[in-house]
């Protein structure tokens, strides 16, 4: 179980840091199918990986390297056709009761109706900070960009280089944010048709069954924690730390909050911070900065 403090000590005493940079990584190298057995099957020698749904379980898979801030990429090509009940996922995480993670989660529907992109962020294991929104494309007919910026600042949320979502880091206003806890790549598909569609209203129809979700194009840019000092970060070779990646720093400039403000005004479906319902004694306090500050 990783505590903010503990992962601190394990990094500045027991462990290296390491700098990666970009570079499209191999599924069989780089993750290990934590469950579901041959429902993940790995193809292409190692370039692409496609996760199976039947009425027995799921499938998944989880990096063998943890990560502390960096850029990661993934294309996903989501199941086709009706799809409700099914959610196929792309995430961090750290371990335990107390663990950080940062979603995407994406929520399947009946034939002909849109998917959802569920995003979701803990923090010291608490959630609630949900936003989802609509895509402007079919994300079933071919592959999508899907990337998670997490770095000291903020996290950024970017679907084919557009940012839909942004977190910042506002802990000087007593606003919990990820970034003790070193976390893993978590990819999954699994059954959730207790809530994933129309709240639980529409159930998977197995008789479709195995639903099937792939993946290519793994690429990480990242701080990589490891326990050994001359293993390779990620899926690619060490740099110096002297150089600065982009994603350190990265932000959104004039035309970026351009394109998150279309999405977040036309394809939003839900933001927690407008659910007065679910939170009647007042929304998070994240929820009372300004937008671009949230």
């Amino acid at each position: 179980m990783y505590t903010p403090s503990s992962v601190m000590l394990l990094v500045l005493v027991f462990m290296t840091i390491l700098m990666a940079t970009a570079s499209a990584g191999n599924f069989y190298q780089d993750v290990q199918v934590y469950f579901g057995d041959e429902r993940a099957n790995i193809s292409d020698g190692g370039n692409s990986v496609c996760l199976s749904l039947d009425n027995i379980t799921g499938s998944g898979f989880v990096s063998n390297r943890e990560y502390l801030f960096g850029r990661f990429d993934m294309h996903i090509k989501l199941v086709p056709n009706d799809s409700a009940g099914t959610v196929t996922t792309y995430y961090l995480s750290s371990q335990g009761p107390n663990h950080d993670e940062i979603d995407f989660e994406f929520l399947g529907n009946a034939t002909g109706q849109p998917y959802k992109i569920h995003t979701n962020i803990y923090c010291n294991g608490q959630g609630n900070r949900e936003q989802q929104f609509f895509p402007w494309f079919d994300p079933t007919t071919e592959f999508h960009e899907y990337t998670v910026i997490w770095n000291p600042q903020r996290i950024i949320f970017m679907v084919d280089d557009i940012p839909i979502r942004v977190f910042n880091n506002n802990e000087a206003f007593g606003i919990p944010f990820p970034n003790s806890q070193a976390m893993k790549i978590y990819s999954s598909i699994w059954n959730a048709d207790s809530w994933a569609t129309e709240g639980g209203l529409v159930k998977t129809n197995w008789t479709y069954a195995p639903f099937t979700a792939c993946y290519r194009d793994f690429n990480v840019s990242a701080t990589c924690v490891d326990s050994s000092e001359s293993s390779s970060c990620g899926s690619s070779n060490t740099n110096s730390q002297t150089s600065v990646a982009a994603w350190e720093t990265q932000g959104l400039d004039a035309e970026d909050q351009e394109k998150l403000m279309w999405v977040q005004n036309t394809l939003m479906v839900y933001n927690y911070c407008t659910d007065y319902k679910r939170f009647p004694d007042g929304c998070p306090p994240e929820c009372n900065r300004p937008r671009f500050l949230q």
